[in-house]
């Protein structure tokens, strides 16, 4: 099977599967009963969410090469040490193996957002799993 990476809110497309929203924040002014109706996700999973601290440290830089470098690896760090966020990467990678997944978040360009960086940790736990 296939895990993908998708902007929440996009339309839902073939194959993409069930859909977890991998952001801190449940979108404003939006029902949880129309989340899926509404092409976010099926289901939150903010523990693959970069942290408060996290977003509240990058809220106040300038976006740019550096910023992102140190906030992928600061996302990376969070994923491996926090033992929820380290199990939900696992539990994630395993369920990929069997049925199609995709991980969202707002962001509009995925190689400027934390989901590029849970792709490659998801792949890794798949790999060493095998």
């Amino acid at each position: 099977m296939s895990i993908r990476t998708y902007q929440i809110g996009s339309h839902r497309k073939a194959g993409e599967g069930l859909r977890l929203g991998t952001v801190r924040y449940l979108p404003r002014g939006v029902k949880k009963r129309d989340y899926a109706r509404f092409d976010y996700f099926d289901v939150w999973l903010p523990a693959l969410a970069p942290s408060s601290k996290l977003l509240r440290w990058v809220k106040n830089k300038e976006w740019n090469v550096r910023t992102q470098r140190v906030f992928f690896a600061r996302y990376a760090c969070e994923m491996q040490v926090n033992t929820d966020s380290r199990q939900a990467v696992q539990l994630v990678a395993m369920l990929g193996r069997r049925t199609p997944l995709s991980v969202g978040c707002y962001c509009s360009d995925e190689r400027l957002c934390h989901r590029s960086i849970l792709l490659k940790l998801i792949r890794k736990v798949q790999k060493l799993k095998q």
